[in-house]
């Protein structure tokens, strides 16, 4: 996941390749409480691992469910419809799905219990579904504003004779919680009256399918009336797989409509949700279709591409009621700033209250991008930028929405080949951690638009941990081009080949199956961080990189670390000849007396014998051999800015780094 303050989003060009989605948040929490209800060991295969299962799984755990967890596999020890723990403080965070059907199983249960979440959570409505419960006699208050979280839940006399009113047109959860929780007090049948529309109805039906599995047959007269016979009890399946996130195929559905495709690829495949899906977002397909791409679908995948000019591309624009596909709609109003004419998405009432005011989010930020957009109680209309010079780009406020984050990062795909900065891309985490990563795993951009950074500078200036804690903070990849040289020279001396044999140890170098994981280095998967850091293997290193066909041979490994959504590279001669290019060139230097004893103290450190003097010897001659071979000498490229940091601490040098960097963009 990309844990940093921002992420920069390089222009987009193609995309093509298979992703496998995570499992359903909206499956995952309501399998996970109705395991936790019932009687008997429920094994859960394939769960979402976010934010939001997360948070039900701690609360389950408090409530004494034994529960066990083995990557995206969950054992669960029902409890019967038995409360084994009957007072606790439970932390919801933003979580819907966990907050509103604990909040109606806890207060038909009886206990004492408080449910709070963050900020948000609080700025979320739940009195529909208060209303509803104490209808019931549940004993409920509010502790904050009326109608909102936190609640404190007590012990009522409950009253079932009646039927339970509740309004349809505000949000599913509270007639999902409903559903789930009045099956542990059917002593006889309980109905359910929806008072006007029911909104977001796919919902419902995943909830009345997943009862079904868990052995509670909902009867149903059209959406107004739910019946829950009388008698009802929670039997666990035994075993249950969680399906792929529909809302989450949405955003690779739209890459692959507004996307060419890369080299060797039909566009894009989608794993783990197809035709069968018993989720309502689904119906997202039949939208995209309608603004021209093109899907083919089996029971459990889907292949999209982009239509051929004419048939297909550019995207038509669309009307459309959205009341089956709330959440996934929110990517058709990315997917409009690439159709002909005025999208128009209706009946999303529902994106005022989700983790965010949805509508006014998403209409402030695409006016980002150059369109012409129009908010209403229940709607918004897109019209596009005019023509590419028309599009403009900026930073993208996600307000704490994963779904806010993921749709715009397909604006990337922009005609003005214009970057997209998300801000707090780490919000994705409640849905679908690694959707950055699977993002840039399936697209492509020309290699001019990937950003470099280069740090080169001499031995012990500390550009390899300014170079790491940089890329760090952009959510970069780092390449220690040192490291290289270093890892050429130990796998030539392992493999008995001398260090004056330069084709000897380029042909090692050409095929080195490195990787970098923050400092550490990985040779074969093997960490070999120390013992390609000692003082002889940096002499090594110095040796072998006098050879020109060594450069060669490590000069195309190097560039394959570039990559989105960007480098840091550090070395000696990065932006002179490896990346001439690239966007920003710092030299980092400092007196070799201050480098000297960064190095006496780091070795000193890790317990080796050294000497000041010797240390200060030997870097002033790896200086003045690199500074003076005839292939790349080191020296500062003609454009780089030039950073002393004798006198800097890391942080500051990093702070520099970044706002030079800053300086560059166009946010």
């Amino acid at each position: 996941m990309f844990d940093v303050e921002y992420l920069d989003i390089p222009p987009l060009a193609k995309a093509g390749g298979t992703v496998r989605l995570p499992g359903s948040k909206s499956i995952s929490n309501r399998v996970l409480l109705l395991a936790a209800l019932s009687h008997g060991k429920t094994t859960v295969h394939d769960v979402l691992v976010s934010d939001d299962t997360a948070v039900m799984l701690a609360a389950l755990k408090q409530l004494g469910c034994s529960v066990q967890k083995k990557g995206d596999t969950v054992s669960i020890e029902g409890l019967g419809g038995q409360l084994l723990t009957k007072k606790a403080s439970l932390f919801m965070g933003n979580a819907g799905t966990a907050m509103r059907p604990l909040t109606a199983a806890l207060a038909l249960l009886g206990g004492e219990f408080e449910l709070s979440g963050i900020p948000r959570m609080h700025e979320r409505p739940i009195g529909d579904l208060v209303d509803a419960l104490r209808q019931l006699g549940c004993g409920i208050d509010y502790l904050g504003n009326e109608g909102f979280p936190p609640l404190r839940l007590y012990p009522g006399t409950l009253k079932l004779d009646a039927p339970i009113r509740v309004r349809g047109d505000v949000s599913s959860q509270f007639l999902t919680a409903l559903l789930m929780a009045l099956p542990l007090v059917a002593v006889h049948d309980i109905r359910i009256e929806v008072i006007g529309e029911l909104i977001s109805r796919p919902y419902i039906e995943i909830t009345l399918k997943l009862l079904k599995r868990f052995g509670i047959d909902v009867q149903r007269e059209g959406w107004e009336r739910f019946t829950i016979p009388a008698g009802s009890q929670y039997r666990s399946p035994g075993e249950i797989h969680v399906e792929g996130d529909a809302s989450s195929a949405s955003y690779f559905i739209a890459l692959g409509a507004i996307a060419a495709p890369t080299k060797g690829q039909k566009g894009i495949k989608i794993l783990g949700v197809g035709a069968d899906s018993i989720q309502g977002d689904i119906r997202f397909v039949e939208a995209a279709r309608m603004m021209g791409a093109h899907i083919d679908s089996t029971a459990n995948s889907l292949r999209i591409s982009r239509g051929k000019p004419g048939e297909g591309w550019p995207l038509k624009a669309i009307d459309l009621d959205c009341n089956h596909i709330p959440d996934a709609a929110m990517t058709l109003a990315v997917m409009a700033l690439y159709a002909e004419g005025t999208t128009v998405l209706r009946n999303i009432a529902s994106w005022r209250v989700k983790e965010t005011d949805r509508i006014a989010a998403m209409a402030c930020e695409l006016r980002k991008f150059g369109a012409t957009v129009e908010e209403g109680a229940d709607y918004i209309r897109i019209t596009p930028p005019a023509s590419p010079s028309a599009w403009a780009t900026g930073a993208i406020h996600t307000y704490d929405d994963h779904r806010v984050a993921m749709c715009f990062s397909l604006a990337a795909f922009n005609p003005a080949q214009l970057p997209v900065r998300i801000l707090d891309p780490k919000c994705v985490a409640k849905t679908f951690p690694d959707y950055f990563e699977a993002l840039f795993a399936v697209t492509e951009a020309e290699n001019d638009h990937i950003p470099v950074i280069c740090i080169d500078g001499p031995t012990a200036s500390g550009k390899g941990t300014l170079a790491a804690l940089a890329a760090h903070r952009l959510g970069y990849h780092y390449l220690d081009s040192g490291a290289l040289y270093r890892l050429s020279a130990f796998a030539a001396a392992q493999a008995g080949i001398s260090l004056d044999d330069g084709d000897g140890v380029a042909g090692i170098a050409r095929t080195l199956p490195v990787r970098f994981k923050g400092e550490k280095v990985f040779l074969d998967g093997k960490d070999v961080s120390d013992a390609i850091r000692t003082e002889a293997a940096g002499m090594a290193a110095s040796k072998v990189s006098a050879h020109p066909q060594v450069r060669t041979a490590l000069l195309e490994l190097q560039h394959g670390f570039r990559c989105l959504p960007g480098l840091v590279a550090d070395g000696r001669d990065m932006g002179t000849v490896v990346f001439p290019g690239a966007q920003l060139k710092i030299y980092l230097t400092a007196s070799a007396e201050h480098r000297a004893e960064r190095r006496y103290k780091q070795l000193i450190s890790k317990g080796n014998s050294a000497t000041l003097a010797s240390i200060q010897q030997d870097l002033e001659a790896r200086d003045a051999r690199d500074m003076s071979r005839k292939a790349a000498p080191l020296k500062p490229a003609d454009d780089a800015k030039l950073l002393d940091n004798s006198y800097l601490s890391i942080e500051n040098s990093v702070d520099q780094v970044i706002e030079w960097w800053q300086g560059s963009r166009p946010f």
